[in-house]
């Protein structure tokens, strides 16, 4: 069947048989579009999708009324379903990785940083400014800055980081937020311009 917005909402948010018949066609749809948007990062598995599937349908579900009708229906539970899909995705990476393992390439600022470095005039200034990150997060963060904010910028999703310290989530936030600062005022201190490096000061 094809629906509109406004058939959609209807449907799923009624009852009985209009309801089953929009969450199955919605699971196909869905389940179809994780398939193409995961392929090239190996996410295949069946079970996997279907959980995934399973998990989004749940929050598109219970998330009904934040949908404000700026793009298609189908596009707004597709962008919801890769979020959960990715999310769970990273934890499953992460899982079994540990904080020594993330730390042994000795890598203390990913590229990623270094690609964000705005504003400055010469490869020379931008290699300055991470050469001085190096030097503050070496000397002046706590192993425990040092390891959820590491950890954090590899890309371990907060849970896992709150996993290996044996913390929670709220703790690893502060820790990462305390961590910035001390960055971002040790990059200041050397007459360089913090904000400019968005990846890693973003709040």
């Amino acid at each position: 069947m094809n629906r509109d917005n406004e058939l959609w909402l209807a449907h799923l948010s009624s009852t009985g048989a209009d309801q089953q018949a929009a969450l199955s066609d919605l699971r196909v749809h869905l389940l179809r579009g994780l398939r193409v948007a995961l392929a090239k990062r190996g996410n295949n598995n069946d079970a996997f999708l279907e959980d995934a599937v399973q998990e989004s349908l749940l929050r598109i579900l219970a998330r009904l009324r934040q949908f404000e009708g700026r793009s298609q229906f189908l596009t707004w539970a597709m962008a919801i379903a890769i979020r959960v899909a990715m999310s769970e995705w990273r934890r499953q990476h992460w899982r079994n990785v540990s904080l020594d393992a993330v730390f042994a390439d000795n890598d203390f600022i990913p590229e990623s940083i270094a690609d964000d470095v705005m504003g400055l005039d010469s490869q020379w200034e931008q290699q300055a400014v991470l050469d001085r990150m190096y030097r503050v997060i070496r000397t002046e963060l706590t192993e425990k800055q040092r390891a959820a904010l590491f950890a954090e910028l590899k890309g371990m999703p907060m849970d896992e980081i709150a996993r290996h310290l044996g913390s929670n989530r709220n703790a690893v936030y502060k820790l990462t937020h305390d961590a910035r600062r001390r960055l971002k005022r040790g990059i200041e201190a050397a007459g360089y311009r913090a904000g400019d490096i968005h990846a890693a000061f973003a709040e």
